[in-house]
């Protein structure tokens, strides 16, 4: 069970790192459409009808992108919820498992390592969870200023 809940671990941080890359990956591609979208509004002052037209095309394409970007994002934050939610259910069904144990052996020590861990383990959630809330708010300042 232990191996099953570092595994659950890796996986959830394996997927942060996705949503990091991906939230990164979105910002360049909005950076992309509004270059895309000011060339094409450059062009049109000085009347340079071709490159209205390929401005117009690479602000198609940057916008298509930018919508597959969003939708992947918004995917990967439900398949971290996902995953973090299973994590927490498997540790919460180790810590059972190990307060059983440890009544069963009748060993206090041993009882009070496990709500040591426990404590550090909700303490480490509680900092990730933190973490993201932070991410999230950057987020959505930057979105809110292009």
């Amino acid at each position: 069970m232990r191996e099953a809940v570092v595994d659950a671990k890796v996986a959830v941080a394996e997927i942060q790192e996705a949503v990091g890359r991906t939230e990164h990956e979105l910002t360049l591609e909005r950076q992309r459409l509004s270059d895309a979208e000011r060339r094409g509004r450059l062009a049109g002052e000085i009347q340079d009808a071709e490159t209205v037209e390929v401005a117009g095309r690479f602000a198609a394409k940057h916008r298509e992108r930018l919508g597959v970007l969003e939708r992947k994002l918004a995917n990967q934050r439900e398949e971290l919820a996902l995953a973090q939610r299973e994590l927490d259910d498997m540790q919460a069904q180790l810590k059972t498992a190990d307060r059983r144990s440890a009544q069963e052996v009748g060993d206090p020590v041993a009882s009070m390592d496990l709500q040591d861990e426990l404590l550090k383990s909700d303490m480490d959630r509680a900092a990730r969870e933190a973490a993201a809330a932070r991410q999230l708010e950057e987020l959505k300042k930057k979105m809110r200023k292009e």
